[in-house]
């Protein structure tokens, strides 16, 4: 891939006001080409405006939401790229409120699929997947030939979500690729509750000096820098040696959940943690231990994640002490 790999492209960005979608949709603009944003502004799904502040006037927005099946066809039609970030993220939201899980992570990805084989089969598309999808590891770092074992109605969409892909990238030749993501950090990430990740919770408490809790502290994690996160959407969308295919993304090393709220404090130089057992609710979801074996991405198109952990934490803690009121 080069500098010029995405020069003039039409690109779509599903859920491209949130998290990684915003970084994306800044990477591509520095990459020349011309890119569509499409997301509903939900409150409990992250999208916000602020994040593609710079920006704005360089990219195109387009609030809709990914289940109405009547935008959809003519959003996809002349699109070169479709990152396909929209999705429900929350484990324990899909567990009180499964129909809407049902209708984000199921039938708007059937619909989106079904938009592009009928106005655009020619496109290519990369789907947003999740390491939660394995449920309770057999074994350690886990790779694509895992057993799939969901422990939470989020998971079972997001396999189906991620099947529809492939599916139709098999039968109609809408080529597509899913990455299956770990705990992704950075910028822009939900702080205000645990709705994408535990972490953003740690992290505004700390910023403000404030105590969070760690559930168990044990479990070992693997996290991905949305930088490095990006370019693996990059890397998939671009080399068709990536068509038809799943892989993980994993991290620059694996750390407990202890290690990790110890780490959290010291780049911050405030707040502090205590140790709780899990609430009832999460530990009936919870997985255990988990960290992914990524060498698949990595020998297949020459990705590999190289912000260092500790390094992530300090840009992230930089970006929320000029900007959590915003973020809260």
């Amino acid at each position: 891939m080069t500098q010029d790999s995405f020069t003039g492209s039409r690109v779509l960005i599903t859920g491209g006001l949130g998290f990684i979608g915003s970084h994306l949709a800044r990477r591509l603009v520095e990459l020349d080409a011309d890119v569509t944003i499409v997301d509903s502004l939900l409150p409990q799904y992250g999208g916000l405006r602020r994040n593609i502040d710079g920006i704005t006037d360089r990219v195109h927005v387009n609030i809709s939401d990914v289940r109405d099946l009547h935008a959809m066809p003519a959003i996809v039609r002349d699109k070169d790229y479709v990152f396909n970030l929209a999705g429900q993220t929350s484990h324990l939201d899909s567990m009180t409120d499964p129909q809407t899980d049902l209708e984000i992570n199921c039938r708007a990805q059937l619909s989106i699929l079904e938009a592009c084989r009928l106005h655009n089969a020619a496109v290519k598309i990369v789907y947003a997947s999740t390491r939660q999808i394995y449920g309770r590891p057999d074994h350690l770092p886990v790779d694509e030939s895992h057993p799939i074992r969901p422990v939470d109605v989020n998971g079972i969409h997001k396999v189906a979500g991620e099947w529809y892909h492939l599916l139709y990238d098999r039968v109609y030749g809408v080529r597509s690729t899913a990455l299956r993501l770990t705990n992704t950090y950075g910028p822009h990430m939900r702080v205000k509750d645990a709705r994408q990740t535990f972490l953003g919770i740690w992290i505004a408490n700390a910023v403000r000096g404030e105590p969070f809790e760690v559930w168990g502290g044990d479990q070992l994690r693997d996290f991905t820098y949305v930088d490095d996160a990006v370019d693996a959407f990059l890397r998939a969308a671009h080399d068709e040696r990536a068509d038809g295919q799943v892989f993980n993304l994993g991290g620059t090393g694996v750390i407990s959940l202890r290690d990790l709220a110890e780490l959290v404090i010291k780049v911050a130089g405030t707040g502090s943690y205590a140790v709780r057992e899990f609430p009832p609710e999460r530990k009936r979801i919870d997985i255990g231990d988990y960290y992914s074996d990524d060498s698949l991405i990595r020998s297949t198109l020459g990705w590999q994640a190289n912000v260092s952990l500790e390094e992530g934490l300090r840009r992230t803690i930089e970006f929320y002490r000029s900007n959590l009121d915003a973020y809260m």
